[in-house]
């Protein structure tokens, strides 16, 4: 990987107060925003050690790893000049605004939600300039929840670092700068997809025993990295009570995944994984 600062002057030191003013970002580089945000816009503590929360941080853009229907994932690595130890590479998630989003079947998700500013609620119901800006931060918002609740559940998610406005930054999956495969890559034996497939069960109980569904789970939304799967894609992801259409996301949920597997050979029954998971979240 080519050095993001190479260009700086290797005479500065960051123990000299008067060298940290003169860095300054260079092409697709910004400031770290990590002291900016409010302690709610960063993730669940205890930190994990390899985040990065010096001001002196910067965050460098290093290309895309993935295009969606409404966002674009981004890799970027956030460190302190001439310090090796504080370097990390992140995912950063960019929400698109309404008018610039090929998703049209976000209502389904966001029903049983609530806005809590009621000024951004009629902004967005209004569909003003505003109000496609608060929308995208909605999903931005909506997913770093969701990424927060299931990793202080034990799921297996990206640690999500920060959120700030419609740009959530989490912990990339991958080995150095390539993302991990996901799980419609794997060509693995029957056995392997077996085990794979007791991970995701088990993944989907864990979101199901707190009342919720992924809402869109596919081969296409879950990693597979050092021999664990990782469950990305959380923005829609639905109150199977609250939702009126919360069971109907579940049970899809569960069609999608075990067509895939049992395309592949690998034994499993849509409809008795979803009786376990109506039982697990109704105990």
């Amino acid at each position: 990987m080519t050095d993001p600062f190479a260009s700086f002057d290797a005479t500065l030191s960051f123990s000299d107060p008067l060298s940290f003013s003169e860095i300054e970002p260079g092409e697709d580089q910004r400031w770290s925003t990590w002291t900016a945000i409010t302690p709610s816009e960063r993730g669940p503590e205890p930190w994990p050690t390899w985040v990065v929360t010096s001001a002196g941080a910067i965050d460098t853009e290093l290309g895309i790893l993935k295009t969606g229907k409404e966002a674009d994932v981004f890799l970027i690595e956030r460190a302190v000049p001439d310090s090796q130890a504080q370097r990390v590479l992140l995912a950063a998630k960019r929400y698109r605004s309404t008018e610039h989003r090929t998703f049209h079947r976000s209502a389904v998700y966001t029903e049983g939600r609530r806005v809590q500013n009621s000024r951004d609620g009629r902004a967005m119901a209004k569909k003003t300039a505003f109000g496609r800006e608060v929308a995208a931060a909605e999903w931005s918002f909506a997913e770093f929840s969701a990424l927060c609740r299931m990793w202080e559940l034990g799921a297996p998610v990206p640690y999500p670092v920060q959120v700030n406005g419609s740009e959530v930054l989490m912990e990339f999956i991958g080995t150095d700068a390539t993302a991990a495969p996901r799980l419609a890559q794997e060509r693995g034996d029957r056995r392997m997809l077996a085990e794979y497939y007791a991970q995701i069960v088990e993944i989907m109980h864990t979101f199901a025993r707190a009342g919720f569904a992924h809402g869109d789970l596919s081969a296409y939304n879950l990693l597979v990295h050092d021999g664990q799967v990782r469950v990305i894609d959380l923005p829609q992801i639905v109150d199977i009570i609250a939702n009126p259409q919360g069971l109907d996301l579940l049970h899809r949920d569960c069609v999608n995944v075990c067509d895939w597997f049992a395309r592949r050979r690998v034994e499993c029954d849509a409809e008795e994984l979803f009786a376990e998971l109506m039982a697990a979240s109704f105990t």
